[in-house]
């Protein structure tokens, strides 16, 4: 066997354990998405409505910013905007993800392999991206779900508990959102979108087991 088919031979072999693991993640994320948890929970008739949003790759939670107790406005001040005007808006759209891909791709157009490849392989630099916005109209890519006012306390210590003491803020891609200073560990599985399923998971929502991809958020909704 020559050098070059030795390493056309090695090639493929790595190749074919890429897509092996690809295919196996995909298959594993979209089994964990199936499996419910908290499969007692229906929403109650009045409370606290939420919205569950994605954009085809990342979801987010949409919470108003002041209700059953539960004050934002402390924690996303309108100094922190580009234009603080927006922070007349009575909603918070709130996501958690890797600091270089939230930083570096304000724009799908400027993704880049390097990114996506470190994201993936695990950080600890992690942020909160936080937009002002007016509640929004339940459709489409947007989800209402409405929670007792104590499961929407829940939620709400969840994602306060994400919150990195001392963090900075950092500006965002336009002027009504920025980005925070967060806890938690990114990688493969724990995605911005398995965060959005374990926060609604907390408070009690019914919700798939792990939820790696957008769709098995948005399937429950």
């Amino acid at each position: 066997m020559t050098t070059e088919t030795r390493w056309i031979h090695w090639s493929l072999r790595i190749l074919a354990v890429v897509l092996a693991l690809a295919a196996g993640y995909a298959v594993a994320g979209l089994v964990g998405g199936a499996i419910p948890t908290n499969r007692d929970w229906r929403p109650p008739p009045r409370g606290i409505r939420i919205f569950v949003e994605s954009n085809g790759v990342h979801t987010g939670i949409i919470v108003p910013k002041v209700a059953a107790g539960v004050d934002w406005r402390g924690f996303a001040r309108p100094g922190d905007l580009r234009d603080p005007r927006y922070a007349a808006f009575d909603h918070l759209a709130i996501g958690w993800g890797e600091k270089a891909f939230f930083l570096e791709t304000p724009t799908w157009a400027d993704v880049k392999l390097r990114t996506v490849v470190a994201s993936a392989t695990g950080s600890d630099a992690v942020l909160l991206h936080v937009e002002h916005l007016a509640a929004p109209v339940a459709g489409g890519d947007v989800r209402a779900v409405m929670l007792s006012e104590g499961e929407y306390r829940r939620l709400a210590g969840y994602i306060a508990a994400t919150i990195r003491p001392g963090g900075r803020a950092y500006p965002g891609y336009a002027g009504y959102d920025a980005f925070y200073d967060a806890r938690g560990h990114y990688s493969g599985v724990a995605t911005c979108n398995a965060w959005t399923g374990d926060a609604l998971r907390f408070a009690g929502v019914r919700v798939g087991w792990w939820t790696p991809f957008p769709a098995t958020v948005m399937w429950w909704f």
